[in-house]
């Protein structure tokens, strides 16, 4: 039997309240944030439990504090995160490939390895999974309350020993304010310089107070932001509606020509929202019906006038012409709007004892354009059917139609039919768009304290919280038989129409809800119609967790150098997770007709961990040339109830040789356990595309090692003469909707493991004081890596091996002969699953220097201010994956990791006044991995550089007014791509905050 919710909450506050009245205590601070300590500041540095002076970690940690968030104008947590040069930025934001442009949700994503690969925590502590469906364990950025962070921790490189499962490429900690005091209004509006689409409103109110003398504190903060949904017309990058297509051109793999040619503006020559009119039901263009020596399509009121299909390249794109637009398949930019509130406080129950307190509620609503519906001859495009066979008793056909159309074909008056190629785009639904709803909530009830016990001073913390995420995808479904139904109509005999189901009172699967529809020309479908072949399609998901965590931290004894600090830990976390399709797509009455199962799961881990950290050298006991020296050692042990058993470690040294130089290394083992999807996700089939097939004439001679697949694929095609020509092959899979791809859980996961090493110094010279400059070498080499393979996916490991894989190669099938339809070796079937594929290695260095420019030494007659400069980068020198042993691919260097991605900050302050200045910069890389000019025209980037500028002025001490401008100089990405830089172009912001 389920346990209820408050039960839950409930269970998880007693476990607190015991210890509140149980434990010995004197005051500690909480996990992640500073407290005095006698004369000295101990602080707890994300990447570790352990309590100590501050000084710097044996790995590196980047810091964003709150003035960013004003100086840069930020609105949600997910923007500090994209601003990040070791992040991968999560923008929702469509590649222009037809697919959408996301969820809205944003995840932090260290160095190119994924966002499931990055932990987040909230004050130290786990959050819940946000993303849909017992998914990975990612944490969407636009919950976190941008007015309560006191500052981002972003661990760079491993922490599952400390924290556990997901810490691969490091961890993000949003650390809270919990002593805020007072109430202010922070508001601000932006929007785009030149197109003034791109409103971005947000209001925020923070408050607080101190109670009983100052024993407690108590804060809330409730804010909202919103940015809007964009479509590829709305920048011109994007709406070039670009595609490259087959190169005629192209001799062979040496010649210097590309594989592929550029096509702009691509258009669908054999469909478009009017509809296009075809004498068969297949898409080469000689069935076009020609009226007057002309293609025929539906004008919008239903008339029929000339179509031109452009220039005809092939199947199905066209450059140019009437037909639809290639760019406009999907959305450019996903719509977000999010409120949230949240309460944190403490309270000293006593010099010794305090109780801590969180509470997060948060809604996101997302909205994304998504493809439309269609019915089209090429049966793809999301379309069930081909397109629509109608003939002249079709009621909403006019005369003049009717006399066309029976003039191209004179059987046509007779009862021949003809067929109709459409999108419907917004026609056929209320919206073509989809929207995802989340609503997050969580609470957390904690003690902390300190007790002495024989000689030793102990601390400790216990916490309870629980958490509970409930989504929902939303959209318009086409319901496969009644459209089918509303399509069939007659007329009524009194100059109207009627579906025909309903036309003889003998017909025994009469549907008195049905509504005649009107397919011809464009918004002519009626209300009832639309009503009656649509219903809400999507699914609801709910995650749960439920997380304990006691510490308790002391010290064994001292050495020479100082005490030996050591922190125990024991986490029990529990996880559910639930799934449940709509009830049309339950049943496979909307889309492809297949089924789509609700599904749950659970698990539960029990994990033990312990941390030290010893003095070697340090205090009043110095070496030459050692200063301090101090190694740190971490255990964790994990037993989970579905994955099973795991041990991972970490071990750091610091060395600081001298007043000016500080050396530090670490290595570490960490894991991520699969996930509920990954495990036991229900098997489903639909028919669907394959993705590129590599034996594509135009792919042939690209990929990790082209003469490896040239050959893999010959050989094929030699066994196999009926598939034909290689060199003109092309599968029709890699477009259209002709695979039936089986998706489903791999029961037979393993947890992926990392051993990752970080080495580097931190130096502040004698000679220039205020410069702190640091240099860390990352290298991660992850194997069993738990990665989502497709079909696409499947083919490539097969093709691109020496050895071929049979596990690989058995997991697509080809057409052994032509079936009328399709050619011999189009991909027939497919699969989609998580595979632990194989082996993923990082190498870079992440690079870190501030300045603070000593202007009073220069300017000495007046106030100068004070200018702070400041430097982040991130260099990858190598990101490699190789799956079961087959060739390694190169993904650095690409648009996704470019070698060098940075981050230059110039801050000036004088008085009430603070100017910021900000560069932006990705290197020049390779559109995409072994991308050269044999594959496509275009296969280099141009490094991108943008500049964004920031003002506040602070008018009195309860008002300060800023202002800034993004992207001053109004930079597109590096052509072709619509990501590699700012598509949103040049636009502004503007900002009060008023405090009270």
């Amino acid at each position: 039997m389920k346990t209820s919710n408050f039960k839950r909450l409930y269970t998880t506050t007693a476990i607190a309240s015991v210890v509140l009245f149980a434990a010995p205590a004197a005051m500690a601070q909480t996990d992640d944030t500073s407290a005095s300590g006698g004369d000295e500041e101990i602080i707890v540095v994300t990447g570790s439990r352990i309590r100590r002076t501050a000084s710097s970690t044996s790995a590196p940690v980047a810091y964003v504090g709150e003035e960013v968030i004003e100086d840069r104008g930020f609105t949600t947590a997910a923007d500090i995160i994209n601003n990040t040069p070791s992040m991968a930025p999560q923008i929702n934001q469509a590649d222009g490939s037809g697919n959408s442009s996301g969820d809205g949700q944003q995840y932090p994503a260290l160095f190119g390895l994924g966002a499931g690969r990055t932990l987040t925590l909230v004050n130290g502590r786990r959050f819940v999974t946000t993303s849909s469906g017992m998914g990975e364990a990612r944490v969407d950025s636009n919950i976190i309350p941008t007015g309560l962070i006191e500052r981002v921790e972003i661990v760079q490189g491993g922490g599952a020993s400390v924290y556990g499962s997901d810490a691969i490429a490091g961890v993000v900690n949003y650390i809270l304010k919990d002593d805020f005091e007072g109430f202010e209004v922070d508001a601000q509006y932006g929007n785009s310089w030149e197109y003034g689409d791109y409103e971005q409103p947000s209001l925020r109110f923070t408050g607080g107070l101190n109670f009983d003398e100052g024993r407690g504190n108590i804060a809330f903060n409730a804010e909202y932001s919103s940015s809007p949904m964009l479509s590829f017309s709305d920048r011109p990058r994007s709406n070039l509606s670009r595609i490259t297509q087959g190169n005629p051109l192209d001799t062979g793999p040496d010649d210097g020509i590309p594989s592929v040619a550029e096509v702009i503006p691509a258009h669908f020559w054999n469909f478009n929202t009017n509809g296009i009119v075809f004498s068969l039901p297949a898409p080469p263009p000689n069935f076009l019906v020609q009226v007057n020596g002309a293609p025929a399509q539906f004008g919008e009121d239903g008339s029929i006038i000339p179509y031109d299909p452009g220039n005809i390249l092939g199947i199905p794109f066209a450059q140019g012409g009437d037909g639809f637009r290639y760019s406009e398949l999907a959305g450019l930019r996903t719509g977000v709007e999010r409120q949230s509130f949240n309460a944190i406080g403490h309270y000293d129950l006593s010099p010794t004892l305090r109780l801590n307190a969180e509470f997060l509620y948060a809604n996101t609503e997302a909205e994304e354009r998504a493809q439309g519906h269609s019915r089209t001859v090429l049966n793809g495009n999301g379309a069930p059917y081909g397109a629509i066979m109608f003939n002249f008793t079709n009621p909403f056909l006019t005369s003049d139609a009717i006399a066309a159309l029976s003039s191209a074909n004179p059987g046509f008056g007779f009862g021949a039919p003809m067929w109709l190629s459409k999108h419907f785009d917004g026609q056929l639904a209320p919206t073509d768009t989809t929207t995802h709803t989340t609503d997050s909530y969580r609470a957390m009830l904690g003690l902390e304290g300190e007790f002495a016990a024989g000689d030793r001073d102990f601390y400790w913390t216990v916490s309870g919280s629980f958490a509970r995420v409930e989504g929902e995808s939303f959209s318009w479904g086409v319901l496969l038989t009644e459209f089918e139904n509303a399509l069939a109509a007659v007329s009524d005999g009194a100059g109207g129409a009627i579906c025909a189901i309903n036309a003889d009172a003998d017909t025994t699967n009469d549907d008195p809800n049905c509504a005649a529809l009107n397919p011809f020309g464009y918004g002519n479908i009626s209300d009832a119609a639309r009503a009656y072949v649509t219903t809400p399609s999507g699914e609801t998901y709910v995650n749960e967790q439920v997380d304990f965590l006691a510490t308790l931290g002391s010290t064994l004894f001292d050495l020479p150098a100082g005490p030996i600090d050591y922190v125990l830990a024991y986490e029990h976390r529990s996880e559910e997770a639930e799934f449940n399709p709509f009830e049309a797509n339950q049943l496979g009455l909307v889309g492809t007709g297949a089924t789509t199962l609700a599904t749950s799961g659970d698990y539960n881990t029990h994990e033990l961990s312990a941390e030290v950290l010893i003095p070697i050298v340090g205090g009043d006991f110095t070496l030459p040339l050692v200063q301090e020296l101090e190694f740190s050692g971490s255990y964790r042990f994990v037993d989970n109830s579905i994955a099973g058993e795991e041990g991972v470690w970490g071990a750091g040294l610091r060395w600081r040789v001298t007043d000016d130089l500080m050396i530090r290394a670490s290595q570490s083992r960490n894991f991520r356990a699969p996930t509920l999807t990954q495990l036991f996700a229900p098997t489903n089939t639909v028919v669907s595309n394959a993705g590129v097939d590599p034996c594509d004439a135009d792919r042939i001679n690209s990929g990790p090692n082209p003469a490896v697949r040239r050959a893999n694929c010959e050989a094929e095609w030699a066994a196999n003469p009926a598939y034909g020509n290689l060199a003109t092959f092309q599968d029709p899979a890699e477009n259209f909707s002709v695979t039936t791809v089986t998706t489903g859980g791999n029961a037979n996961l393993e947890n992926e493991i990392s051993d990752t090493t970080t080495f580097g110094f931190v130096y502040e010279p004698g000679f220039l004081p205020g410069l702190t400059l640091s240099v860390d070498r990352l290298e991660i080499d992850l194997t069993d890596g738990l990665v989502a393979f497709t079909t696409e996916d499947f083919m490539a490991a097969c093709y691109d091996n020496v050895d071929q894989p049979v596990e690989m190669c058995s997991a697509f099938t080809r057409l052994a002969a032509p079936d009328g339809t399709n050619p011999a070796g189009t991909v027939v079937e497919g699969r989609t699953t998580t595979v632990n594929a194989g082996r993923i290695t990082f190498e870079g260095e992440v690079i870190s220097a501030q300045y603070l420019v000593p202007l009073e030494d220069v300017f000495t007659s007046f106030d100068p201010g004070q200018l702070t400069l400041g430097l982040e980068a991130t260099h990858t020198s190598s990101l490699t994956t190789s799956v079961v042993g087959a060739t390694e691919e190169r993904t650095d260097n690409t648009a996704d990791t470019p070698d060098w991605s940075g981050r230059f900050d110039a801050i000036w302050t004088r008085g009430p006044v603070r100017l910021t200045y900000q560069l932006s910069y990705l290197d020049d890389v390779v559109a995409e991995a072994n991308a050269t000019i044999e594959s496509t025209p275009n296969p280099y980037l141009e490094r991108n550089i943008t500049h964004s500028i920031s003002g506040a002025y602070e008018i009195n001490a309860d008002l300060t007014l800023r202002a800034g401008i993004t992207n001053l100089t109004d930079e597109e990405p590096s052509y072709p791509s619509l990501s590699y830089g700012d598509i949103l172009g040049r636009r502004y912001f503007v900002g009060a905050n008023f405090r009270f």
